[in-house]
């Protein structure tokens, strides 16, 4: 299938960053490397191993990378690939199943948005129509300490996120997901993908349901 990659650009004007702040993507992988990352973006990895993980994923045909830059430094960055072969949702090897996989900003850059423009700048131009683009969402990825958020504010702040590019809540019964109530699985069906595929992930989403 044809993944659509529309590389545009947009800047974020406010008040603490006058000079403002580049919202980009798809970028190529060429370009993320002339990218330094942020010092504090350090949830899932070392900022030098992430943006190695980045231009990796930049280079994937279903792989995109929408970022933040401030000057020559990424700030944020959302991540979008196939499902990890060892999850539940690469089941069927669905060519149409997009992960949103992670999505980080630096500590300073938090509160002015990043999160929703990128996300938003990810979706525009129906780049994604053609896909089921999901996200799961766990607790223990939240950066609770640091939000000062509880579990439950995190959790809505997380759906009301999604919720910008319309993706939406979805039930399923995978384990991990199940093992805590705050867990979640949200979803959105581009306009232009095929019943045949939305009953296949209906049927990844839900294996159980037989069993008593």
């Amino acid at each position: 299938m044809e993944h659509i990659k529309i590389y545009r650009t947009q800047t974020l004007l406010t008040e603490r960053y006058p000079n403002g702040i580049v919202i980009a993507g798809p970028i190529p992988p060429e370009e993320l490397g002339k990218l330094g990352m942020h010092p504090s973006l350090d949830a899932f990895r070392r900022p030098k191993e992430q943006l190695e993980a980045l231009i990796e994923i930049a280079g994937l045909p279903e792989g995109r990378i929408i970022a933040a830059i401030d000057g020559e430094t990424i700030v944020g960055y959302v991540t979008f690939h196939y499902p990890d072969p060892i999850e539940r949702w690469s089941q069927g090897n669905m060519p149409d199943l997009i992960e949103l996989g992670a999505i980080e900003v630096a500590d300073e850059y938090r509160s002015i948005g990043l999160g929703k423009k990128m996300i938003q700048h990810a979706f525009a131009e129906e780049q994604l129509e053609n896909v089921i683009t999901f996200t799961t969402e766990y607790y223990w990825h939240w950066d609770l300490e640091k939000s000062k958020l509880s579990v439950w504010e995190y959790r809505a702040m997380m759906e009301k996120l999604m919720k910008s590019v319309d993706m939406v809540w979805y039930a399923t019964d995978d384990p991990e997901i199940c093992s805590h109530p705050a867990n979640c699985l949200m979803v959105r069906i581009g306009k232009k993908v095929p019943l045949s595929s939305v009953e296949q992930f209906d049927r990844i989403r839900f294996q159980q349901r037989f069993m008593y």
